[in-house]
């Protein structure tokens, strides 16, 4: 199946593929007339409101074009910090590009107990219906950034089913088999066995 990618991160793009290629299926990301199209966040504590928002926005964008009948995939995930009551959670995007992984960890630079998780919420929309799934991955944060692979908060995360590592010290392909977001593609794996889909 070739699945189109309503996302501006690249990185993203490259994960899905981590796991789907292997199963036959193709990941790509989505352009509208050779441009990533801006989807407008809607204010929300929820990351499935999110994501059904944004595949309703792509569902309008590509109506009349070659793009209709393609399988479409949305995400969106976040970072949730335990002592801060799940801040910045939905708003990771917003407070990434605000205070960045500095201002996280001086947040919680006197926690004791670091625990946090990612979360993403995965949508497809195909042959006229919504599938959906969630992914988590519990983990806790450093206190330095460590690592220069990966993207957003993988310098300062680390997950509880590595070896100590912060994602950004693991290769690519470790990662993808812990991630957040595989958890929450393998929960829409069987929408992917019919091939006629």
């Amino acid at each position: 199946m070739r699945i189109i990618f309503a996302t501006g991160n690249i990185d993203k793009v490259a994960e899905a593929n981590i796991l789907l290629k292997p199963l036959g299926h193709s990941v790509e990301i989505l352009t509208i007339d050779g441009k990533i199209p801006n989807l407008i966040e809607p204010q929300s504590h929820s990351l499935e409101e999110v994501a059904i928002s944004k595949i309703n926005q792509v569902r309008s964008m590509i109506i009349n074009t070659e793009l209709e009948n393609s399988a479409i995939m949305v995400e969106d995930s976040g970072l949730f910090i335990d002592s801060l009551n799940n801040f910045p959670g939905v708003f990771s995007s917003f407070v990434y590009d605000s205070i960045g992984l500095s201002g996280i960890l001086k947040l919680v630079n006197e926690d004791i107990i670091r625990g946090a998780e990612y979360r993403a919420v995965t949508i497809i929309y195909s042959n006229g219906e919504i599938q959906k799934s969630t992914g988590i991955c519990r983990g806790r944060l450093s206190r330095e950034e460590l690592g220069d692979n990966g993207f957003g908060y993988d310098p300062i995360f680390i997950p509880e089913q590595g070896n100590g590592n912060t994602f950004s010290q693991m290769s690519n392909i470790d990662k993808s088999t812990i991630s957040h977001r595989t958890y929450s593609l393998i929960g829409l794996l069987d929408s992917f066995k019919d091939p006629s889909k």
